[in-house]
C-alpha cells in the first residue's frame, strides 16, 4: 500500500475522484474512460483525510491517498496547485465544490497537481454525477465520416464482379421475388434462418429490382450489405472512439472497412453484412449502457442471423454485471427461441451439405487468434475487455461445436473481424516511430491484391450467370434439362427467359409450389422414362472431381446418360459443367 499527498487551496466542501488512466489511452491521445480509484473528501483546516474506496462510490481497490487542505480566502477564487516538473502529457487535477460536481483527478498512480478551474468536466464514466464527454456522439468531425465513406466506396467499387452472381445470391434473388405468402410457406418448410432478411429484401426489389440481374440488378442486390458495410464501419468507430479516444476510432474504422473479408461480404447479397452492422452497433449501446436500444438492435441481428446470439457471450465480458444486460440477455434470448426451435427442425435440411472444420479453417483461426492475442498486449483493459471475447468466442465456440454438429462457415460470424479492428486501429493509433506505418504499408500490397481479386467471378464458387449464358448457346428448340444434382437448378432458377425455354425432365414440382427452393422431382421410375424418350439433353453437373450424390434418383441420371446417350460436348464454366447428351448418332 503506497500513499500520496496532495496539497493545494479550497473553498470548503471538497469533494475530489480519483481516476487512473492506461499508457494506452495516454499514447493514443484520449481521456479514456478508465474507473475511478477512490474519492477524497475533506474539509480545510490542514486536516489528513484518507481516501475512501468504498463500493458506495462505485470506486475500486486503490492506495490510500493523503489528502492536506489549505484555507482560502472567501475573495479568491480557485487557484493552481502546486507542481512538481510535470510529465510530457501531464495529467490534469480538477476540482469542485460537492454541491455542484465531482472532480477528477486523472491517475492517481502519479498524481501531479497542475491546474483547477471553478466549471471542470467530469470525465469517468464511472462517476454517480458526472457526463463523459464522449457521451455526446452527436458532435461529429469530419474525421469521423472517413471510416464509412471509405467502406461505401471499397464496396461500390467494382459491385457487379464482372456481371456475375454465385448459387447463394440467386438464392436471395428468387425467393425475394415470390410472394409474400409464398415466402412464408417457404420458410415453414426451409431457410427460416434467412427468412428476416428475404422480407427485406422482397422491400427492395419491389422498390426496384433493376430490371433482373443481367441488368441493374445486381445494383439492387448488393447496395444493402454496401451500406451495412459502411454503418459497420462507424460503428466500429464509434465503439474505439468510446473506449480509446479519437486517433483509435479512426485507424479501427478505417482498419474494419479494409478488412478483405469486410469488403467481401460488403458485395454479396446476403444478410453477413447486415448482421455485423446490428452486432456491432449493438455493442456501441452496451458501452452507453442503452439496454431498449441494445435489445432491439440485436434482437434484429439476431433474426437476420441466429448465430449473432453469440455476440451475447463475448458482450458478457463486459456487462454481466449489469442488471441491465443480464434482463436484455434473456429479452433476446427468449424471442429468439421461436426462431430456433424453426430452423433446428431444419437444420439437417439446411446445414447438411457442411463438414467438420478443415485445417484451413483452424489455421485461420489460429492466425486471428494469435494476431489478436499481440495485438491486446499494452492496450487499455476496458478496450481488451470489448475487443478480445469478440474476435475469439463467437467463431471458437462455432467451430467446437462444428467437431459434433457442423455448422461452422467463417461468414456466419463476420461480425467477429470487428473486435480485430478494434486491436489493430488502437494499437497504430498508439504507436510511434516509423516501423509501426511500414508494416502497414507491407499489408497493404497483399490487400490490395486480394481486394482486385475479390471483384473477378473467380472469387466465388460458380457463377449462376455464366452458366445460363452457356446453356443458352447450347440449347436448341425442344431440348430438355437434367440437373444433377438437383440443388444445381438454382443454377438457371434466375435466369427464367434461359430456363422457361427448357423442359425439365426430373421436375415434379416447381420450387413456388413445393414450398421449396428448387423443386420436388419425380420418383426414379418416372425420370428414368421420361429421359430415355428425350433426343437432347442439357446436363448441368458439378466441375469435374467433386463428390458424387448417392442418392437413388441422381444415380439413375447418370446410368441412364452413361447407357443411353453419346457425349457430345463438354463446357467448364467457373464451378459448373455443361454437358450436351444425344441419343446415338445425333450429336452435330
Amino acid at each position: 500500500m503506497t500513499s500520496r499527498v496532495l496539497v493545494f487551496p479550497v473553498k470548503p466542501p471538497l469533494r475530489v475522484t480519483v481516476t487512473s488512466r492506461s499508457s494506452a489511452e495516454e499514447g493514443a491521445g484520449g481521456w479514456g474512460t478508465d474507473e475511478a480509484v477512490g474519492v477524497l473528501v475533506g474539509f480545510p483546516g490542514g486536516a489528513p483525510v484518507v481516501l475512501d474506496a468504498g463500493p458506495g462510490d462505485g470506486c475500486a481497490e486503490a492506495d490510500a491517498v493523503v489528502l492536506l487542505l489549505l484555507p482560502l480566502p472567501p475573495d479568491e477564487g480557485l487557484a493552481a496547485g502546486l507542481s512538481a516538473a510535470p510529465p510530457p502529457e501531464p495529467h490534469p487535477l480538477r476540482t469542485t465544490a460537492l454541491s455542484s460536481t465531482a472532480a477528477t483527478a486523472r491517475n492517481a498512480r502519479t498524481p501531479t497537481p497542475v491546474g483547477f478551474r471553478a466549471d471542470p468536466r467530469v470525465w469517468s464514466r464511472h462517476h454517480p454525477y458526472g457526463k463523459h464527454r464522449e457521451d455526446d456522439i452527436r458532435r461529429i468531425a469530419a474525421w469521423r465520416w472517413l471510416p464509412p465513406l471509405l467502406a461505401a466506396l471499397l464496396g461500390l467499387w467494382g459491385l457487379r464482379r464482372g456481371a456475375s452472381m454465385w448459387r447463394d445470391e440467386s438464392v436471395t434473388w428468387q425467393v425475394a421475388h415470390r410472394p409474400l405468402g409464398g415466402i412464408r410457406e417457404l420458410l415453414g418448410q426451409v431457410d427460416a434462418v434467412h427468412g428476416l432478411y428475404y422480407l427485406l429484401m422482397h422491400g427492395v426489389f419491389l422498390a426496384w429490382d433493376g430490371g433482373g440481374p443481367a441488368a441493374g440488378g445486381l445494383w439492387a442486390l448488393r447496395l444493402p450489405s454496401v451500406a451495412a458495410t459502411a454503418l459497420a464501419a462507424a460503428g466500429v468507430a464509434a465503439v474505439a472512439h468510446r473506449l480509446a479516444g479519437e486517433r483509435a476510432a479512426l485507424c479501427s474504422g478505417v482498419a474494419y472497412a479494409v478488412l478483405p473479408p469486410v469488403q467481401m461480404y460488403a458485395q454479396e447479397g446476403r444478410s453477413y453484412a447486415l448482421v455485423a452492422a446490428a452486432v456491432v452497433w449493438a455493442t456501441y449501446l452496451m458501452l452507453r449502457e442503452r439496454w431498449v436500444g441494445y435489445t432491439t438492435v440485436l434482437l434484429l441481428g439476431c433474426w437476420l442471423h441466429e448465430f449473432a446470439a453469440l455476440a451475447l457471450l463475448a458482450h458478457a465480458f463486459w456487462a454481466w454485471r449489469s442488471r441491465g444486460w443480464r434482463v436484455s440477455a434473456t429479452v433476446v434470448a427468449v424471442l429468439l427461441l421461436p426462431l430456433a426451435v424453426v430452423s433446428a427442425r431444419q437444420a439437417e435440411q439446411q446445414l447438411g451439405w457442411l463438414g467438420r472444420p478443415g485445417w484451413q479453417d483452424w489455421a485461420a483461426y489460429g492466425v486471428a487468434a494469435a494476431a489478436s492475442l499481440l495485438l491486446a498486449r499494452g492496450a487499455g483493459r476496458d478496450l481488451v475487455r470489448v475487443a478480445l471475447p469478440l474476435v475469439l468466442l463467437p467463431p471458437g465456440l462455432l467451430m467446437a461445436v462444428s467437431l459434433v454438429n457442423p455448422w461452422y462457415v467463417d461468414r456466419y460470424v463476420l461480425y467477429a473481424l470487428a473486435g480485430l479492428a478494434l486491436l489493430a486501429g488502437t494499437r497504430l493509433a498508439a504507436a510511434r516511430g516509423r516501423r509501426p506505418w511500414v508494416l502497414v504499408a507491407a499489408l497493404l500490397v497483399p490487400f490490395g491484391w486480394w481486394s482486385v481479386w475479390l471483384r473477378t467471378p473467380e472469387s466465388r464458387r460458380d457463377d449462376v450467370l455464366a452458366v445460363a449464358a452457356t446453356v443458352r448457346e447450347r440449347a436448341r428448340p425442344g431440348d430438355a434439362v437434367l440437373f444433377m444434382p438437383s440443388r444445381r437448378r438454382e443454377w438457371l432458377l434466375s435466369s427464367p427467359q434461359v430456363y422457361g425455354g427448357l423442359r425439365d425432365l426430373a421436375l415434379g414440382r416447381t420450387p413456388a409450389a413445393s414450398h421449396s427452393l428448387w423443386g420436388a422431382e419425380l420418383p426414379t421410375a418416372e425420370i428414368w422414362a421420361r429421359l430415355v424418350d428425350a433426343p437432347r439433353v442439357v446436363a448441368l453437373q458439378d466441375p469435374a472431381g467433386e463428390p458424387l450424390d448417392p442418392y437413388p434418383r441422381e444415380a439413375v441420371k447418370r446410368q441412364t446418360l452413361a447407357s443411353h446417350f453419346d457425349l457430345c460436348s463438354v463446357d467448364e464454366v467457373r464451378g459448373a459443367r455443361i454437358v450436351v447428351y444425344a441419343q446415338p448418332g445425333r450429336c452435330p
